[in-house]
């Protein structure tokens, strides 16, 4: 009211706020002019940037440090967290009639005849046993060992209790398949205030084709003060020694005939293959992890050892910050404007791949006028239309259109331009932010990061 009674008083207002308005259009366009003009250091001049952290972020810039390039990698967390710890390769063709695959190997074969476009029909299956071998001998040495079926799928158990088919399996969920498997007698064991598992509802799912399975709750020691548990806390506490032999102590009394005992995935972080070993040898009997819902341990188990072993292996990481902008200079080199946390770093690249994700990790962005990608401002594979992303229904054996938008690229995994020619000759792609796929459909999301992100880093150092 004594605004709009005083003329002066509001029109002064109106002037503050143009003013600031002006000097934030002026900041804006400063630090756009000084991201032009200013120049990398020689420190900060590398082979490669891999723009994302994810699974086909990590596994790109594992290879290209095995490969002898220099690498910097950016990007902030994203899927990854969710990851149930899981390494699928190909569990499901084809998607519309819910097909489960026993041999992934044979089901890449049907996938090429049937879906070319699919970016794993698109490479050579020897390559994908050396991106996955690679990969997984990366994972060993850092720690978090993988076991798999030989040339099978394995059959392992989710949050809900129901299974799922998948390629590579941490050794401390390993014993979870053979049980299963084998049908051996099993005690599962639930943490009180624990949420996102439950060890009863395990059971209840698999009361006819699992019969012989007990279930126990216990405290988790020295817990009995907190009505809610975290994973993450209990997983860090259980690479002590003392921890394990409370817990061990509550639940070995009741293992009895019991086989094999199930627990949440709780059974360490960063040390989680000797944390299982040694409850196993503390318990008398074979030990497993289930994933508890997401985000869970699993998936922190994976970002770490991420950060930690790729930062070891030479690779320049900008942990949860974003490359905001891009310019192209003249010798054909991209300069990168990485922000986040302390401000503002200018770093120079021979080549730059993409490897961000979809939507979650913003390696794609969707607004009213349809899907982008926000750093080169490339074409994606898309509906005509929004209202074409969509079938009518959810689960529609069909899946959603939307779910196959991304990147087209080359043989070589560049992306195209709108005339389907390499975008930037030095410009590269991996993972889900690629077109024609539906991973979550098909159990092939860890498959396609790795493979793609392999054999990109080999076509970059081939010099293609």
């Amino acid at each position: 009211m004594i605004l709009n009674q005083n003329p002066f008083l509001k029109r002064l207002l109106r002037s503050i706020g143009l003013t600031i308005n002006l000097a934030r259009r002026i900041a804006k366009k400063l630090k756009y002019f000084i991201f032009k003009t200013m120049d990398a250091s020689k420190e900060n001049t590398f082979d490669l940037a891999v723009i994302g952290t994810g699974m086909a972020g990590a596994a790109a810039a594992v290879f290209a440090a095995n490969r002898g390039l220099s690498t910097v990698q950016v990007g902030q967390t994203g899927e990854i967290i969710f990851a149930s710890g899981y390494l699928d390769l190909l569990g499901v063709f084809p998607t519309a009639e819910k097909k489960i695959l026993g041999n992934p190997w044979e089901g890449l074969e049907q996938l090429k005849q049937a879906l070319p476009v699919h970016p794993l029909a698109r490479i050579a299956p020897t390559k994908i046993r050396d991106a996955l071998d690679e990969f997984f001998r990366f994972l060993s040495e850092a720690g978090l060992p993988y076991r798999c079926g030989g040339e099978q799928n394995s059959m392992a158990l989710t949050p809900l209790g129901t299974v799922k088919p998948t390629y590579g399996v941490p050794e401390t969920m390993w014993a979870g398949v053979e049980a299963l498997r084998d049908k051996q007698t099993c005690l599962l064991v639930d943490i009180r205030g624990l949420r996102g598992f439950s060890a009863r509802q395990v059971a209840a799912v698999h009361a006819r084709d699992w019969f012989p399975i007990r279930t126990l709750t216990v405290d988790f020691p020295e817990s009995g003060h907190l009505s809610e548990l975290y994973a993450e806390a209990m997983a860090r506490k259980l690479e002590l020694p003392s921890y394990r032999e409370q817990l061990a102590g509550s639940i070995k009394p009741h293992v009895k005939d019991a086989g094999v005992v199930g627990l949440p995935a709780i059974l360490g972080v960063q040390k989680s293959a000797e944390a299982a070993r040694a409850f196993a040898e503390l318990l008398g009997v074979p030990v497993f992890e289930i994933p508890t819902m997401p985000p869970g341990v699993p998936g922190l188990r994976l970002k770490e050892i991420f950060g930690n072993r790729v930062a070891e292996l030479g690779v320049r990481l900008y942990r949860e910050k974003r490359v905001r902008g891009v310019r192209r200079e003249k010798d054909g080199a991209f300069t990168l404007s990485i922000h986040g946390g302390t401000g503002e770093e200018i770093v120079q690249a021979e080549r730059v791949l993409l490897a961000g994700g979809r939507f979650l990790g913003k390696g794609l962005v969707a607004d009213a006028t349809g899907i982008r990608e926000p750093l080169f401002d490339l074409p994606v594979s898309q509906p005509r239309t929004r209202n074409r992303w969509h079938r009518r229904f959810f689960l529609d054996t069909r899946g959603h259109r939307v779910n196959r938008a991304g990147l087209e690229t080359d043989d070589h995994f560049r992306p195209l331009s709108e005339d389907d020619r390499p975008a930037f000759e030095n410009l590269y792609a991996a993972g889900s932010i690629m077109a024609h796929h539906d991973w979550m459909r098909m159990k092939c999301g860890s498959g396609l990061a790795i493979a793609t992100a392999f054999a990109a880093v080999e076509a970059i150092a081939a010099g293609n």
